[in-house]
């Protein structure tokens, strides 16, 4: 399991003095792009191969308040990888500083071709870097009917 230590900062509060919403959002970016780095994803190489991940959802499960003052640590563990790495799923933690789970996230992306901005499978030299990779309990080869498990479609509205 990948961790990340944090502070949680004075711009990381809501109006309620506790960890905001968006924070949380910022901190699991941040330990995904930690963790993605540490594979060989970085600026350069995702640029050569022309490369984004794009987030489809993120639920947020929040157990218990957290506050300034203490570190936490925010996991990372890779719940699921399509066969061409397309797809994948990573759920976070977080934890205070006795511990704790103080929060769960369940998130979905993909990769996104940064020319054609369509998604896009991973070339041979990522997909390598993922299949050296610890697995979560659970892990699941993902195809693109799990990434379409809330079903949700947009509504536009008529003017």
């Amino acid at each position: 399991m990948y961790t990340k230590s944090f502070d949680i900062r004075w711009s990381d509060l809501d109006a309620n003095r506790h960890l905001a919403n968006a924070s949380y959002l910022n901190f699991m970016s941040h330990t995904r792009m930690g963790f993605l780095m540490e594979c060989g994803f970085n600026q350069e190489s995702m640029a050569q191969y022309q490369l984004g991940p794009v987030v489809f959802y993120e639920h947020i499960y929040y157990f218990k308040e957290a506050f300034a003052g203490k570190p936490i640590q925010v996991s990372l563990e890779l719940k699921g990888l399509s066969k061409d790495g397309m797809f994948f799923e990573f759920h976070h933690n977080f934890y205070d500083h006795k511990g704790k789970n103080f929060a769960h996230c369940e998130m979905m992306g993909a990769w996104i071709d940064m020319k054609s901005r369509a998604l896009a499978p991973l070339p041979e030299v990522f997909l390598n870097a993922f299949a050296g990779i610890e697995k979560a309990d659970g892990f699941k080869v993902l195809t693109k009917e799990d990434t379409r498990k809330f079903a949700k479609k947009p509504v536009d509205k008529t003017v």
